[in-house]
């Protein structure tokens, strides 16, 4: 019996290889002559380096880089197995746990340091490069991104314009002069969990902006920066992105990118199942179990449990989901290729318990519901 775990991070709480290694301890309790494959997966947010890297041999690299409160941060970025392709997390250089909870202002926190990243890549010889854009603490559409790359963003008086989304309601010109030349070299593809646009009530600012420490004030100040952003940019390159689905991604950085690069946005979990072989691994499975640490309405919308469930239908394997809470929408899953989707948690707890305990709960979890599936296959 071969069994594939494919779970994602449990965020803030185990790491998706943990969260594989708790699943596959707890299979083995009730089967214990399965062979487990451990597949950790990502959908473009944290992890997506570890599991790409992992999955094909590659290699870890280290870049000084910009936080996004202006201050040097060590980030990690990846060189994958065949020695050509660079992965980078733009939450490892511009993330929101790099910035405490009483610091969290979107309308001054920077890319930056992603552009950083960016260039590192180059400056190894990489012109093949994956950028997972979930997790950011910005909604500066990316202008960091690109001015860390050399692009040049000025006000009425000629002068460079602050960090930050805010800043960008005072955008006069930008000037693509100074562009590295490398980036028209490379080949970008860009791993995005979300289809929202730039602006609007879908827009970066209003669905995002809140949980990056926006007030409703700032949302509509930061919307309207942006609106007057991607005008600008697409008179500077002739590229019209905004209602792009992912524009919105990142605080406006999927925008950004499409703006000032060639880069192809595509469902980050599909990048990495795709990097991992996943689908000789899944038709050769007896069943397949994925995770995350909340299941709710969003997963049905593309998140990684999904997109593993998607794969595996085609060749006709059940796929169960185990995830550390169920939130409101949860079931919408089942019409996604889940078979069936249950939490971890085996009587009533606070959010801090679970997750302090989480291994443990996902061993016990894991071992709970392969007792069904062992129960199920003597139905008669």
């Amino acid at each position: 019996m071969l069994i594939v775990v494919a779970p994602d991070s449990y965020k803030g709480s185990v790491s998706a290889l943990g969260v594989a290694q708790a699943m596959e301890r707890g299979i083995l309790q009730i089967f214990p002559k399965a062979q487990v494959r451990k597949i950790p997966i990502a959908d473009g947010g944290e992890g997506t380096v570890d599991a790409l890297v992992a999955a094909t041999s590659g290699k870890i690299r280290q870049a000084e880089v910009t936080g996004p409160l202006g201050e040097k941060i060590s980030a990690s970025w990846g060189i994958l197995g065949d020695g050509q392709t660079a992965v980078i997390e733009m939450a490892a250089a511009s993330g929101l746990p790099l910035v405490p909870a009483e610091k969290r202002n979107p309308r001054t926190t920077t890319s930056y340091g992603t552009g950083e990243l960016i260039r590192a890549a180059l400056d190894a010889g990489l012109r093949k490069i994956i950028i997972g854009i979930g997790g950011s603490a910005t909604n500066d559409g990316g202008a960091g991104m690109a001015r860390a790359l050399g692009v040049r963003f000025t006000g009425d008086d000629g002068s460079e314009l602050p960090e930050g989304g805010a800043a960008l309601a005072r955008l006069q010109q930008i000037d693509l002069s100074g562009l590295d030349a490398r980036v028209g070299e490379a080949q970008i593809t860009v791993a995005c969990d979300v289809d929202n646009p730039l602006c609007g009530a879908r827009g970066a600012s209003a669905v995002f902006g809140p949980q990056k420490g926006a007030t409703p004030q700032m949302v509509a100040e930061l919307d309207a920066a942006l609106a007057h952003f991607s005008a600008c940019a697409h008179q500077a390159t002739g590229r019209a992105v905004a209602l792009l689905p992912g524009a919105g991604a990142a605080g406006g950085l999927g925008a950004g990118l499409m703006f000032f690069t060639a880069a192809k946005l595509r469902p980050g979990v599909e990048i990495v199942l795709e990097a991992v072989g996943f689908a000789d691994l899944v038709k050769q499975a007896s069943f397949v179990i994925t995770g995350e640490g909340r299941t709710d309405f969003q997963t049905a919308f593309g998140k990684a449990p999904v997109g593993v469930a998607k794969l595996a239908k085609q060749f006709g394997v059940a796929v169960f989901c185990l995830s550390g809470g169920l939130g409101d929408g949860a079931d919408d899953v089942l019409a996604q290729g889940i078979d069936a989707v249950m939490s971890i948690c085996d009587r009533p707890m606070a959010l801090e318990e679970c997750m302090k305990s989480s291994e443990i709960l996902i061993e016990s979890g894991s071992t709970r519901l392969c007792r069904i599936i062992k129960a199920a296959q003597s139905v008669r």
